[in-house]
């Protein structure tokens, strides 16, 4: 009978397929900041790897669904196949947010923010490459690292909406830069939310 169970636990390689998929998102946007040459093709490319990620999250959940026993609790393996979406959720949607708002440059605010976003998504999969190689440490300093650079995107977000604030003088370019700041700050806020997860992950597998 036990033989009919279903025992997949191909989580841990799904969600490295999902941090690999996320990394070259940001990788794209960084690119597309750095570079802004061709912002059309970037945007396209990253939309790609959106969808790419949405059919590995839905992957992590019909395989959660038909697993009798799973290597993790079935809430944490759902909770970090969310927060993992939602990361390059937000990367495409700051990539959108460029061609949308007809950006013509890029503030050097803005590219610090992209730097921030790809050191955030290195240390995510850092992190997730550690699953349940009993390598608590590591992951423990991966997510610290996640939350200190939350912090610094959080200050360089602050202080460019301060300076918009301070010199911009058309009210539709303000609007404009003060969401891209935001959105691209987001990004970071949902790999904190991942590493909180993994962080709580450690401490009940402890």
């Amino acid at each position: 009978m036990f033989g009919l169970i279903p025992k997949e636990e191909k989580f841990f390689q799904l969600f490295k397929e999902m941090t690999i998929n996320i990394i070259e998102g940001a990788k794209l946007l960084k690119e597309m900041l750095d570079t802004f040459e061709n912002p059309g093709k970037s945007q396209s490319k990253i939309k790609e790897l959106e969808h790419k990620g949405d059919s590995i999250t839905h992957e992590i959940i019909q395989k959660l669904n038909k697993t009798f026993v799973t290597p993790l609790d079935r809430e944490d393996i759902y909770s970090l196949a969310s927060k993992l979406d939602d990361i390059l959720d937000l990367i495409d949607a700051s990539s959108q947010r460029m061609i949308m708002y007809n950006v013509e440059h890029i503030p050097p605010e803005a590219k610090s923010l992209g730097f921030i976003i790809l050191q955030s998504c290195l240390a995510v999969d850092k992190a997730v490459a550690m699953l349940g190689k009993k390598s608590n440490e590591q992951i423990f300093e991966a997510c610290v690292e996640i939350n200190a650079l939350e912090n610094e995107a959080d200050r360089v977000s602050r202080e460019a909406i301060g300076r918009l604030f301070d010199e911009e003088k058309d009210p539709i370019q303000l609007i404009k830069w003060k969401e891209i700041y935001e959105t691209l700050e987001r990004a970071t806020d949902k790999c904190e939310d991942a590493a909180n997860i993994l962080e709580s992950v450690v401490v009940k597998n402890a």
